[in-house]
């Protein structure tokens, strides 16, 4: 469905839900037409709000705008966001080190908070979010849960319910190849892949440990970190275990640990990578997450249009 800026008008008068939201967000009152980033048939999106900004506090509509701004039609979403749009407390803010007993005692009752919230969230809410982005051609792929291994059994079980809420295919979080053994019984028991995010340190062996424990524990593949730690190419690990991977990030890295670069500067294959996807038909997302320094004289989005542009060009 599209949306003319006259139908957001008439659609607000009507008060359906998200409608007023809508009516308010000049960009898509804007917009002709609903972003496209699927490419022959392989979605490319986003990971939001990190790429907008590393504090994870970006609101939704702020992220909103800017993927219409970008084109992107698909992301992998941070729960912050959507939790702050429900009505959430606030989470504890900052790292775990050099916390004084006194801010140690006031992180500790954020997170009880918040847990407590989680165990009776309105739900109806997460609906209102998710039709607010899929009415402006937007839709929810992942969502990433920060902290999920340290959350009560019942937080988990949120975490699950949330994700299918917005209308994910999979939830994702960091790799702790001990913790992955629980979290996957809750991936199992709710018939939904975890993507584990692997860094420069993570080794096909902590995934395959990974499975080992729950039929629908799986793999974040970031081809950028797997090739940067592995120094090797990440093909082989996708090619035999793609029915496990939940969606890969695409960024260009150096061997040897080596920096994120621009796109087509670094060690990576993103275009047979891609490509293998397109070819194979697998129902992976390529998933870009912006981490390269942005060049003199350039922005962040200019950077992310150019990164956008450039995995199209390996598509199509």
């Amino acid at each position: 469905m599209r949306y003319t800026r006259r139908e957001v008008g008439k659609l607000a008068l009507m008060g359906l839900p998200g409608a007023v939201w809508l009516a308010r967000s000049p960009l898509l009152a804007a917009q002709a037409a609903r972003p496209s980033s699927r490419w022959a048939g392989v979605d490319i999106g986003m990971n939001v709000p990190y790429n907008f900004d590393r504090t994870n506090k970006m609101g939704g509509d702020e992220i909103l705008r800017r993927c219409l701004q970008l084109g992107v039609g698909v992301v992998e979403l941070r729960s912050q966001p959507v939790e702050a749009f429900m009505g959430a407390p606030a989470p504890a803010s900052g790292g775990q080190r050099g916390l004084t007993p006194e801010q140690r005692t006031a992180r500790e009752a954020a997170a009880a908070a918040l847990d407590t919230w989680r165990k009776s969230a309105p739900m109806d809410r997460a609906r209102a979010f998710r039709q607010q982005y899929e009415a402006a051609g937007v839709r929810i792929a992942i969502v990433k849960f920060d902290g999920i291994f340290a959350m009560s059994d019942d937080a988990v079980d949120y975490c699950f319910a949330l994700a299918k809420t917005l209308g994910a295919r999979a939830i994702s979080c960091e790799i702790s190849v001990p913790d992955t053994k629980r979290l996957g019984q809750f991936a199992d028991k709710h018939q939904m892949m975890v993507g584990y995010h692997g860094h420069d340190d993570t080794t096909p062996a902590d995934w395959e440990q990974a499975f080992s424990y729950a039929k629908y524990n799986g793999a974040n593949v970031d081809l950028g970190h797997f090739v940067s730690g592995n120094d090797t190419s990440p093909i082989p690990f996708i090619t035999e275990y793609h029915d496990r991977v939940t969606h890969v990030h695409v960024k260009d890295m150096k061997m040897h640990r080596g920096p994120a670069v621009p796109f087509g500067e670094g060690d990576v294959p993103l275009k047979e990578a891609l490509q293998l996807i397109r070819d194979r038909h697998w129902p992976i997302p390529g998933i870009i997450e912006f981490e390269y320094r942005v060049p003199a004289g350039s922005t962040a989005m200019d950077e992310m249009a150019k990164c956008m542009a450039y995995t199209k060009a390996c598509l199509v």
